[in-house]
């Protein structure tokens, strides 16, 4: 009798399209979640998470998604109106705003039933201060957090398994990791057989043109775009000063340390933007225009004197690349401008083409690097 019984709950649950019993994730914040696997519906807390997911979910990119934020419309237009015109559906998705801001409409969320609401590792503090996950909790949603900006070494490939439990795409996100590895390698990998090699002094600016006063200079610590700079074989003179993953470095500093190279993050702000100095890299990007920009910021005070600027090693890169999966194809572009010979054979350029046709669901179109000094895609 209990085996027909079992038998017919195991029957229920498959035409359902459901596990039995609800699977236990441990997030990127440590936190014991337990939810049935893979979710139905799925409330996407950060929009740009959109870039991962569809590297798993493929053509089914917006089967189990109820709801996003609206920062991808924001923050990177280019990429949303890529992923629109493949997924017309996302355009009508209800959006949501930012956890950490307290803009996120909590209720509104709840009225979409979903299962899991997806939440980035810096939104943690509000969530729970606010009483957003005890709340959530109470309406049966579970609260995941994941992390591929504030520290993307340790956190992004356990990122990856768990967005791929959530969407039932274990086998692709293992892919995925292996594929990040295998791009990875071809960078740091060389560069670990070279018994000598002179790191050069690079700083990387954040978003500079995106705010009103045109000012100097927000950067990076150890981690993140810092973090890939080390990896491509330069020294982030940035994180001589500051420890944690953003920071400030004051013009005074930069002007002593006189970089060998300089890269501005660059994404198109026009949305938001007040002044509109900044660098318009990514997606189908005009690399011209985000020249003219990266002369116009060489303009501010102090930086004619700079190295960098005076041999043309100044560039831009897609500042998105600072929150996903696929950072080594910003890596290896650094490891071309840094080591130009060790590594006159890598082209960055086809390894985010090759990504785009084994991994998403969108053309591919260059754009997200440019540069004073040579050709850049």
């Amino acid at each position: 009798m209990l085996t027909k019984f079992f038998g017919a709950l195991i029957a229920l649950s498959s035409v359902l399209g459901s596990p039995l019993l609800a699977a236990e994730i441990t997030d990127i914040a440590g936190r014991k979640v337990e939810i049935d696997l893979p979710a139905k519906r799925v409330l996407v807390g950060e929009a740009r998470q959109i870039h991962t997911i569809a590297a798993l979910t493929g053509d089914h990119l917006v089967d189990q998604i109820v709801g996003w934020r609206d920062d991808f419309l924001t923050k990177d237009p280019d990429s949303y109106e890529a992923y629109v015109e493949r997924f017309p559906a996302l355009a009508s998705l209800p959006r949501f705003g930012y956890v950490p801001n307290n803009t996120f409409d909590l209720e509104a969320a709840i009225a979409l039933s979903p299962d899991v609401i997806t939440l980035n590792v810096e939104a943690q503090k509000v969530a729970a201060e606010s009483g957003i996950e005890e709340k959530a909790a109470a309406a049966g949603i579970a609260i995941v957090y994941v992390d591929f900006r504030v520290d993307a070494t340790k956190n992004s490939e356990n990122s990856i398994r768990i967005l791929g439990q959530i969407f039932g795409a274990e086998d692709r996100a293992k892919d995925l990791i292996s594929y990040r590895h295998e791009q990875l390698a071809r960078v740091t990998d060389r560069l670990a057989k070279v018994t000598a090699f002179v790191r050069p002094k690079v700083f990387i600016e954040r978003a500079p043109g995106n705010d009103a006063e045109n000012g100097c200079c927000r950067s990076f610590g150890p981690y993140n775009f810092g973090e890939m700079v080390e990896q491509a074989g330069g020294h982030n003179i940035a994180a001589d000063v500051i420890k944690t993953t953003f920071g400030d470095l004051n013009l005074e500093q930069l002007i002593v340390e006189n970089p060998e190279h300089y890269i501005a993050t660059g994404s198109n702000w026009a949305a938001e933007s007040k002044t509109n100095r900044f660098v318009h890299v990514g997606r189908g990007a005009d690399p011209q225009a985000a020249r003219q920009k990266l002369i116009s910021l060489m303009a501010r005070t102090g930086f004619s004197d700079l190295q960098a600027v005076k041999t043309g090693n100044v560039h831009a890169v897609w500042h998105q690349f600072y929150g996903v999966p696929y950072e080594f194809v910003a890596v290896q572009q650094f490891a071309k401008w840094f080591h130009p010979e060790l590594f006159a054979d890598l082209d960055p350029d086809q390894t985010f083409r090759d990504f785009h046709e084994k991994f998403l669901p969108v053309d591919y179109k260059p754009g997200y690097f440019a540069s004073l000094k040579g050709e850049t895609n």
